[in-house]
């Protein structure tokens, strides 16, 4: 299996970011880290081996980022008003710079956005905002409002809101969103969701998946056994949905 890896200085976030590409042909999938995720995460974790297969027969080719989540939702020592704001710069990285990168290298045309835990709301918040630049989600163990408690996961924004808040997070704005256009193209897109029954977000996937429904919007919502916010059912999920 190919593997390759990127580094270069990002002017949007003013430092150096880096990346690992496995493949070459296929489908693009923009793999997006957990909270303290880096570039390597994936493969550490062995989610890239649970692909390699579909990687070797060129079905997939996989872009590993790295994180900045600890110069963003995590950072306390910022207002929350900077925190997102610095996650919106990661954002414009990624949409910017990370997006051409992997059009350059490979022109077929489907790309998919993935992620686990924390890289699951961000893979969301990108993928229903632009739904022309994606053709798949795939969201595990993911919390799609960072702004509720449950169990150790607290508020990341200690009680602040603001428009920035609200346009990137899918438990707010999808019920606004009234683009036909925008949901037209996400009911021909590809959806899939996995959490586990003893998850702590829970509770949260099947009101998305409510949400979705009355949308309109076709998805695939997977309940697991047990508690499955964890690498070992991460690699399991990633070999049946990606």
């Amino acid at each position: 299996m190919k593997r390759e890896y990127h580094r270069w200085y990002s002017h949007r976030l003013h430092r150096d970011m880096e990346l690992l590409v496995f493949g070459e042909h296929g489908a693009k999938v923009l793999m997006l880290p957990t909270r303290d995720g880096r570039f390597f995460e994936y493969e550490e974790r062995g989610i890239v081996a649970s692909l390699q297969h579909k990687v070797e027969a060129g079905h997939l080719q996989l872009y590993c980022l790295d994180g900045i989540a600890q110069e963003s939702f995590y950072d306390r020592g910022k207002h929350p008003a900077d925190r997102i704001r610095r996650h919106a710069a990661y954002e414009e990285y990624i949409l910017n710079e990370v997006l051409p990168l992997m059009a350059a290298k490979n022109p077929f045309g489907a790309t998919i956005i993935q992620g686990c835990s924390l890289g699951a709301f961000q893979a969301a918040s990108l993928f229903f905002r632009h739904p022309h630049l994606f053709d798949k989600l795939v969201a595990f163990s993911g919390r799609y409002d960072l702004n509720m408690r449950v169990e150790d996961f607290d508020d990341l924004f200690d009680g602040h809101y603001d428009d920035e808040i609200y346009y990137r997070t899918p438990s707010h704005f999808l019920p606004g969103m009234a683009s036909e256009d925008s949901l037209n193209t996400l009911r021909r897109r590809d959806i899939v969701m996995t959490i586990g029954r003893d998850d702590p977000f829970l509770g949260n996937n099947l009101a998305l998946s409510h949400l979705l429904a009355a949308k309109g919007i076709p998805h695939r919502l997977h309940l697991w056994d047990g508690r499955a916010h964890r690498a070992s059912a991460w690699r399991k999920m990633a070999a049946l949905y990606v």
